[in-house]
């Protein structure tokens, strides 16, 4: 790995509670999550009737033969698909990825990035005559392509969750004129 690519990134310690913060709404997101799922679950009921319907009857009246056209065409499911890792602030879109790092001090919880890679790593040692105690957190995450390393933040809470936003880069226009080259 280059040098010129790894980048530590600080921690901004906070008096704030994640719980505090980001979940005073946790109710209605689920809630919502929750229609959405039931609402996919009864579409997704009334095709598969549908097609044992079309499948039974196509079989007692045709010969096998003719089932491979019966197949219908697949749709594109994910077409609508929001990851939860994905929110909107204001115009643009940021990850935002959550770490329990409780049992680690501010001190001992190290952030970077390494090429395309996001790197959280939490190491803590304790000795004495008695005891040893000896702890290490590590996780990789591949950032998606166009993160720049430089706009991404960390910050502690105080009941130790540790959140790194990544500002997403910006999509382009779906669509693109193409010139018509005349002969």
């Amino acid at each position: 790995m280059a040098e010129a690519n790894k980048r530590n990134i600080p921690i901004k310690l906070g008096d704030f509670s994640v719980i505090d913060t980001e979940f005073s709404n946790i109710r209605e997101r689920f809630d919502s999550e929750m229609r959405k799922m039931e609402e996919e679950m009864a579409k997704f009921r009334h095709e598969l009737m549908n097609r044992e319907a079309n499948f039974f009857e196509s079989t007692s009246s045709t010969t096998n033969s003719a089932l491979p056209s019966r197949i219908p065409k697949q749709q594109n499911y994910v077409s609508d698909i929001s990851s939860p890792l994905i929110q909107d602030e204001g115009d643009s879109k940021v990850l935002k990825l959550r770490f329990d790092v409780s049992q680690y001090a501010p001190e001992e919880i190290v952030v970077k990035t390494v090429d395309q890679k996001l790197l959280v790593h939490a190491k803590h040692e304790e000795k004495s005559d008695t005891k040893s105690v000896y702890r290490e957190y590590n996780r990789e995450f591949l950032l998606p392509k166009g993160v720049n390393p430089e706009s991404i933040r960390s910050s502690l809470s105080k009941d130790g969750v540790l959140t790194v936003d990544a500002p997403l880069p910006a999509l382009t226009a779906g669509e693109t004129l193409i010139p018509i080259a005349h002969k």
